[in-house]
């Protein structure tokens, strides 16, 4: 399950050690870190992290489909995670350590800056492939942090993109040696830890309200 440290002024979520899949409790475990950031005064910012293979490997799909009366719910639940995080008053690195796919390619996107690792691992939004179509939050929320040629291959291809071709389209900021991604991504938030606050927060609000509005439609999420 996620655990949240602090080094200093930056909060370390450590999303865990498996696939790190969107199971409610999941969802849950980072709201309430979140919410701990959130309330923390003074600089501060975050860095998300895993451990082994997985940075995320998205949405929890084992547990939907054994509980498909709750798909309304859950969608709306992982669409306010990403708002949530979109729009949260501190800067936000993630730090991609393995694979990203799918809803966590998406979690990464909602994050201020992506450092990922340059020799192994993919960032990949696989929908096109497993016949699962975009919904209109996540749609909005990957076009906004995305530029359009980037955006439209990711979605329409499902292309696998190591750390030098993620970095080259624009979807990560830097692709470091696997030993450099944690310490590149705690240089990254330290150095901007003095701006956490409100005005970040309407910063935030305002550059991203037309994603943050559909992320949290909920009374249609699916379209």
């Amino acid at each position: 399950m996620p655990s949240l440290d602090r080094h200093d002024n930056v909060f370390v979520l450590d999303l865990g050690d498996g696939e790190n899949r969107f199971h409610p409790d999941w969802i849950g475990a980072v709201g309430a870190a979140l919410d701990e950031v959130e309330k923390a005064e003074g600089p501060r910012a975050l860095v998300t992290a895993a451990t082994g293979k997985f940075y995320s490997n998205g949405l929890d799909l084992e547990w939907l489909f054994a509980h498909a009366d709750a798909y309304h719910d859950y969608v709306v639940s992982v669409h306010e995670l990403f708002a949530r995080l979109l729009s949260l008053p501190v800067v936000t690195v993630a730090a991609l350590q393995g694979h990203t796919f799918a809803a966590g390619a998406m979690f990464s996107l909602a994050h201020d800056f992506r450092v990922m690792r340059a020799d192994r691992g993919y960032w990949c939004l696989p929908e096109a492939d497993i016949d699962i179509p975009f919904t209109p939050g996540m749609a909005a929320l990957i076009q906004s942090r995305l530029t359009p040629r980037t955006a439209h291959e990711a979605m329409v291809t499902a292309r696998r993109y190591g750390g030098a071709d993620a970095a080259a389209a624009g979807i990560v900021d830097r692709a470091v040696p696997e030993e450099a991604v944690p310490s590149t991504a705690l240089d990254i938030a330290r150095a901007q830890s003095a701006k956490a606050g409100a005005t970040l927060g309407t910063i935030k609000a305002r550059m991203y309200a037309p994603a943050l509005t559909t992320l949290r439609d909920t009374t249609n999420p699916l379209g």
